[in-house]
């Protein structure tokens, strides 16, 4: 059977979409290359035409993973002040929708404790992804007037992935909600921030 030219690229998307859910829920140490072709509608022979390793598969699902995150905060900046914009996204990242979406959800909390264990080219791509989200964070903090707005985002990020952590760590759903109502308030009141409804 022929393919048309984009065939390939459209399923080598799909193997990075299922990757990444899969590592953000589970770990990367717990995804096995075949369940990523089943869940894809694949079998695992066609795996090595659209990635050399499973390690490559991990640091381009790690890629993608960050692009996600990199989106929704521009998605928050858009047609919004940058206050507006920060106070969305601490909004979004600290809600009980995103504590209870591991797979689609930031993959900073869910794999900071992996993170040292990965294989060379994932553990890069895991730290790039990290920059890259500080310093978006960093322009918004800076545009509002914040000082040292990289110290700052380094700051925000580390404390919205711990309490993100902890939120789902936690063994009841009050004692959750209530971690992530708590480190909302003080992040707004921190950085000077409005409440986003």
């Amino acid at each position: 059977m022929r393919y048309d030219a984009d065939h390939k690229e459209r399923t080598r998307a799909l193997l990075l979409r299922e990757a990444a859910r899969a590592i953000r829920a589970q770990g990367a140490r717990g995804v096995g290359v075949a369940t990523i072709m089943g869940k894809a509608g694949l079998t695992h022979g066609g795996f090595y035409a659209h990635f050399k390793s499973k390690d490559e598969l991990i640091a381009e699902a790690m890629t993608a993973m960050f692009a996600d995150i990199l989106g929704k905060i521009d998605e928050y900046t858009r047609q919004r002040t940058p206050a507006e914009a920060l106070a969305g996204y601490i909004d979004f990242y600290l809600s009980q929708r995103h504590r209870d979406d591991r797979a689609r959800g930031c993959p900073i909390p869910a794999l900071c404790g992996e993170a040292p264990h990965l294989a060379g080219a994932a553990r890069r791509a895991f730290g790039a992804g990290i920059e890259a989200v500080s310093a978006r964070l960093a322009g918004l903090l800076e545009a509002t007037g914040q000082a040292r707005p990289r110290q700052a985002a380094a700051s925000l990020l580390a404390e919205l992935a711990g309490a993100l952590a902890m939120a789902r760590a936690m063994p009841g759903s009050a004692e959750s909600e209530f971690l992530l109502a708590t480190s909302r308030e003080a992040l707004h009141r921190r950085f000077g921030l409005s409440a986003t409804g």
